[in-house]
This record gives C-alpha cells, sequence and structure tokens, in this order.
C-alpha cells in the first residue's frame, strides 16, 4: 500500500481540527461546513455531536468530511442549535471508530461531550490511577482522560469539576465541549494550540482557524485568550473566566510554518503574509546562484514568492500537483511503487531543463521527501538543485499534538548541514535561522522576543513539563496504547 501523497508522508502533521456551533439553527450543517475548511489538520477520520434540547445525538465516521457529511440523512439525524465536530489525524497506535471525536459520556451531571486539540502529556500516568480507582476506558485516546477526571471530581458543578480536571493535565489543549447547559470553549495556559471565536447571527462559534469561520460566513471575533475559559449557555448569554495560573503565551510557532491555512489568521497575523516574509528572510540569509525559484507544492509556496521577490529570481511552478488522486494506490512491486509517486507530483520538465533551480520547502523530517524531490529535479534536467527550508532543523520531538517520529528518525538530529545535503543529494542546502524564523514573524512591526512560541522542535525548549516521557513509564493493559490523538 502506497499512500498518493508521497510529498506529504515526511511533513510534521497537526492531528486535529475542532470546530463548535451555539445557538444556530441547523448547527450540524454549519459545523460540517467548518469541518471541510479544517480537512488540512485531520484527514483519517470526523465526528459531530448535537444537542436539540433533549438528547445528544453523535456521528462519526473513518474518512474524510466529505462522503460522510454531505449526505442529508446524516446531518437531519443530527438535530440541535448547538453541535461540535472534531477531524482528526492519529499517530501511531490504533486507527479505530472508538478514538474519532467528540468522545461523548453520560455523567451524573449528564452528557457531557467533548472535542480536542493537542496532546495532554501526563495522560498515562492519569489513566494509570483512574484505572487503578476503577475507570473503565472506552478508547486509548488521551481526551477520554479529560471526561474520567471530571468524572470522578468531587466539586459539586460541572464547571468546577471540569476547572479541577484540567488543573490535572499537563500539555497542550484546545477545547470544545458541550453539556446540557451550553458549550465550553477553552485554551491551555500557554495557548500552544489555536482556537479562536466568531459570531453569526446571535450564534457563537469557536474552530481552529479563521478560515473555518470565513466559509461559514461568520465575523471573526477574537482568539481565545491562552487560559480563558469561554461558557456559552443556552440562550446566549456568554461569560469569560481565567481559572489557571496565568503563563506568558508560548503558541505553537508550526502554525505559521505549516499547520494552519495560508488565508488563515493566526493570533492577529496573516499566516501567507508571515510565509511570504520568511520566504524573504530566508533569501537574505541563505541566497542561492540559480535561475528559477520553485516551491514544493503546496506549503512551500507562499515563502517561494517571498524568496523570488527578494532575490530578484523568477518564480516558478516547476512541480506540478494533481489534486484529483486518490488515498491509496495497490501496487504489486517496487518499480509500480516509484511511478506512483508521480500519481501526485510531477517535474514540469520543460521549464527544468538545463536550470539551475532553488527547491523551497517548509521544512524537512526525515529527508525521504527532499531526496524524492531533487532527485525528481534531476530526472527531469536540472543543471543544478539548491535547497532552502523555511524553518530552522528539525532536531526534537513534539509531544503537544503533532505527529513527528522519535527523534532518532528525524534528519537533523542525526546529521549536520553537509550531511544532511549529502543525503538528499541537492548542490546546496540552507535552513532560516531561529532568529530569522522569530524576524520574519515581526514583521507586521512588532517585534518578537524568543521564546515567544513553542519552538521546542527547533531548540529543545518544551514549555511544559514531561511527564511521560520524562519517566519513560512502560505501556501495559491499563497505559495509554501508544497514541497520542489531536
Amino acid at each position: 500500500m502506497l499512500t498518493t501523497h508521497p510529498f506529504d508522508d515526511d511533513k510534521l502533521r497537526e492531528e486535529c481540527g475542532i470546530f463548535g456551533v451555539s445557538g444556530a439553527e441547523g448547527a450540524a450543517a454549519l459545523v460540517a461546513l467548518g469541518l471541510h475548511a479544517l480537512q488540512h489538520r485531520g484527514q483519517e477520520a470526523a465526528g459531530i455531536t448535537t444537542y436539540d434540547g433533549h438528547a445528544f445525538h453523535t456521528y462519526r465516521a473513518m474518512g474524510h468530511v466529505a462522503g460522510n457529511f454531505d449526505r442529508d440523512d446524516i446531518i437531519r439525524q443530527l438535530t440541535g442549535t448547538t453541535a461540535c465536530g472534531h477531524v482528526r489525524y492519529s499517530t501511531t497506535g490504533e486507527t479505530a471508530l472508538r478514538n474519532v471525536q467528540p468522545l461523548y459520556a453520560e455523567l451524573q451531571s449528564g452528557g457531557f461531550a467533548v472535542a480536542h486539540n493537542g496532546n495532554i502529556s501526563n495522560a498515562q500516568r492519569l489513566r494509570r490511577d483512574l484505572v487503578r480507582s476503577g475507570s473503565i476506558f472506552q478508547s486509548t485516546s488521551d481526551t477520554e482522560t479529560i471526561i474520567h477526571l471530571v468524572a470522578t471530581s468531587s466539586y459539586r458543578t460541572l464547571i468546577d469539576r471540569f476547572i479541577d480536571a484540567l488543573k490535572q493535565v499537563e500539555g497542550a489543549y484546545s477545547l470544545i465541549c458541550m453539556t446540557r447547559e451550553g458549550m465550553i470553549a477553552c485554551r491551555d495556559p500557554l495557548g500552544i494550540r489555536p482556537l479562536v471565536m466568531g459570531r453569526l447571527g446571535d450564534a457563537v462559534i469557536f474552530a481552529s482557524e479563521t478560515v473555518a469561520l470565513d466559509v461559514v460566513g461568520a465575523e471573526f471575533i477574537r482568539s481565545v485568550e491562552p487560559g480563558e475559559m469561554i461558557i456559552v449557555k443556552e440562550g446566549g448569554e456568554m461569560s469569560s473566566h481565567r481559572p489557571f495560573t496565568q503563563h506568558a503565551a508560548r503558541p505553537c510557532i508550526f502554525e505559521w510554518v505549516y499547520f494552519s491555512r495560508p488565508d488563515s489568521i493566526a493570533e492577529d497575523q496573516s499566516v501567507y503574509s508571515v510565509r511570504k516574509a520568511i520566504g524573504a528572510q530566508l533569501a537574505i540569509e541563505a541566497p542561492a546562484d540559480a535561475d528559477l525559484v520553485i516551491p514544493v507544492p503546496d506549503s512551500g509556496v507562499p515563502a517561494a514568492i517571498g524568496f523570488s521577490q527578494q532575490s530578484g529570481q523568477p518564480f516558478e511552478l516547476g512541480i506540478i500537483r494533481s489534486h484529483y488522486v486518490g488515498r491509496t494506490f495497490i501496487q504489486p512491486g517496487d518499480k509500480v511503487r516509484h511511478l506512483g509517486v508521480k500519481l501526485k507530483h510531477n517535474a514540469n520538465r520543460a521549464l527544468i531543463k538545463g536550470k539551475r533551480v532553488v527547491l523551497i520547502d517548509d521544512s524537512i523530517v526525515r529527508g525521504t521527501t527532499s531526496l524524492k524531490i531533487v532527485q525528481m529535479m534531476r530526472e527531469a534536467g536540472a543543471a543544478e538543485v539548491h535547497m532552502r527550508i523555511a524553518s530552522p532543523p528539525t532536531r526534537h520531538s513534539c509531544f503537544y499534538g503533532v505527529d513527528t517520529p522519535e527523534r532518532s528518525k528525524l534528519l537533523a538530529a542525526t546529521h549536520d548541514l553537509e550531511q544532511m545535503r549529502q543525503y538528499i543529494q541537492a548542490d546546496s542546502l540552507a535552513f532560516i535561522t531561529i532568529d530569522g524564523l522569530y524576524k520574519a514573524l515581526g514583521s507586521d512591526g512588532r517585534p518578537r522576543v524568543k521564546p515567544g512560541y513553542c519552538d521546542a522542535c527547533f531548540t529543545g525548549d518544551y514549555p511544559t513539563t514531561l511527564t511521560d516521557q520524562d519517566e519513560q513509564a512502560p505501556l501495559d493493559q491499563f497505559a495509554l496504547l501508544e497514541e497520542r490523538v489531536g
């Protein structure tokens, strides 16, 4: 089995996207539209839960939003004016319907549904303690830990039980929860994972990215602040709470490098503009003597435009991406496996032949993708192939809701720059510096001071404790089964 996203297989992947609506007729249809806009954040499974004032309704399925939630019979079942949804991309471990979110449980106080983007870095320890106390888990997801902590809390009100639960977890989370009383949206105290708020008439909407608000015609109001909990009651009454100790914000820097759609606004900055600024800074720091600037589609396009504009070298689409290929391709042998790569991306041979090209990509993870791209350029007749990367070397794994290989499999963790260049067989290789990345993030005139973001994948500076990682607790039947679900 060969995925037909051969250039995407070696990318860091944001594991989830979430979307919630409170106070709108046909809430499920709006959530489905919002999830379409967030499909890039999770392509393995999707789910929607609604509440109609009497009962909760849930539909979850493997696969994309399209094909599952574009069916009238499904949407008609999901009645109610309050709804939340989730798109999921898992890492290792079990891929199963029981892990698809929103997760739902009947608590003493009534129904409780939760959609989670992020990763709880002490979930294994919490899970072991909860199981020893009698909790029975139905999934291998770290998100379910939150539900059990709420259920077992000794506080009286649901909100207090929820706050008590979150005070016990470490790591990153943006959450949209539904109860009989209304909707709760909250973000971890460091704001590592994104969450924004908007309005559509009288309805309140929460989403991982502003592009999802755009798709449903909602007005972007603001980002949910780090450590903030917003409660929207039935009837529309809204209140903001900050029950956690305040910290300096550390949003994930990779949202601007790769994760977010370029037409989103992240922390009041245009993602597209930041990526162009990254490309321009890269051209200043690591110019290349080349005839053409070529992006690795699609994520490398804005940075390549910035590189081209700064360097004066022409921007061209030297790699053409097909958007009409299915997810998998059955191949009987290595020869067909190699040909399958070209189903998704193909060199623009007439443009490249005899040219010195500089390729712009967002990152190098294992290096296998970069090697394929360089080989593709050489097979198309490129005279020279130079690679420029719009992020610093990825030397450390992420434990905050991003699918990252173990550190030993990260090319930059085991190779120096020259060894990396030799591995991908490029004529030259350079990355933007961490200082250059911060400078590009301040291209709107507001200086960015390190470490104003979570940049641990580049620097190893993790902003929270990593209990499970530090303890290296052995997995057993009571432990989290190698799964970190966004």
